[in-house]
């Protein structure tokens, strides 16, 4: 049970976390902050907090964990802006879609209060955004990666895998670096993609018309370029070593794609294709919907 949970960024991740404590009775006060004083009483009137809180140094008085859902560009601002109002019984994490970044701004601003750091990545989301996104159910039975560091304390491990195992998540670990890779080519690239192909399609001039007969495939792909623009150009810029990597592998493939077309080698793209499926149809966990949400 945690006493009192501090949300920096009360939007979709930190809302549904606090949503889904409540609902489980693991916690028995949350406070918010958001710098959008619209966005704090939001939240506030939806339940999702008790306390809306005017500053950060006032969130974090007194909390037991402190749960840091802010785009990745603002993590080091808010880091420091926290820090000098943390003490020893705080633990503070994150949900931060790559972890190096977030990681080296923590060891360099928290000081003594590193050990109390537990850098964390719920993978679970909607392309919605903002506290009237967030619901109770979303981190159920989906997976929540922990990168502990080597200064992280094993008890502040413990307290954050269990906080996030009473919503329904299963919880592993693994280290920054193999995170960063991983998620980069789960996640990053695919949005990337996404946001590309339909802004390639904006700029035509016929795009009403090729968006109009477009068929249930194309919008599953599509979907993810409605996410929040902001949080995907930060993301990019903190992982860019594993995305520029995965990026030029793709390029490459799609270089033999084109000559095979060009050439009309249909066993290369029937190969590429097989391969692809029987990957996909062994390998792929489905996610469960609940309540009509993935």
């Amino acid at each position: 049970m945690i006493n009192r949970l501090a949300i920096i960024g009360i939007g979709l991740i930190g809302g549904s976390l606090s949503l889904a404590l409540k609902q489980a009775g693991q916690v028995k006060h949350v406070v918010g902050y958001a710098r959008n004083e619209a966005t704090r009483e939001r939240a506030l009137s939806l339940g999702i907090i008790d306390t809306a809180a005017a500053s950060i140094e006032a969130a974090v008085a007194e909390a037991d964990v402190i749960l840091l859902a802010v785009p990745m560009g603002a993590m080091a601002s808010v880091l420091a802006e926290m820090a000098p109002h943390l003490t020893d019984n705080m633990i503070i994490t994150d949900a931060g879609s790559t972890k190096a970044g977030v990681a080296k701004a923590a060891s360099d601003i928290l000081g003594n209060s590193i050990s109390q750091f537990v850098p964390g990545h719920p993978i679970a989301g909607t392309e919605k955004s903002g506290p009237s996104a967030a619901f109770a159910t979303l981190y159920q039975d989906h997976k929540v990666i922990l990168t502990p560091m080597k200064q992280t304390n094993v008890s502040a491990v413990e307290t954050i895998k269990t906080m996030w195992q009473q919503t329904g998540a299963e919880v592993s670990e693994m280290t920054v670096e193999h995170h960063d890779l991983i998620l980069a080519a789960t996640s990053h690239i695919p949005h990337l993609l996404s946001f590309n192909l339909v802004g390639l399609l904006a700029q035509n001039e016929d795009v009403d018309e090729v968006l109009r007969y477009a068929a249930g495939g194309f919008r599953d792909f599509s979907r993810i370029a409605s996410s929040n623009p902001v949080m995907w150009r930060d993301i990019c810029l903190s992982n860019h070593d594993a995305i520029l990597t995965l990026l030029q592998q793709y390029q490459q493939q799609l270089t033999e794609i084109g000559q095979a077309i060009q050439e009309q080698d249909g066993d290369y793209l029937m190969t590429l294709f097989q391969s692809a499926k029987t990957a996909r149809d062994t390998r792929f966990e489905i996610p469960k919907v609940t309540n009509g949400k993935k």
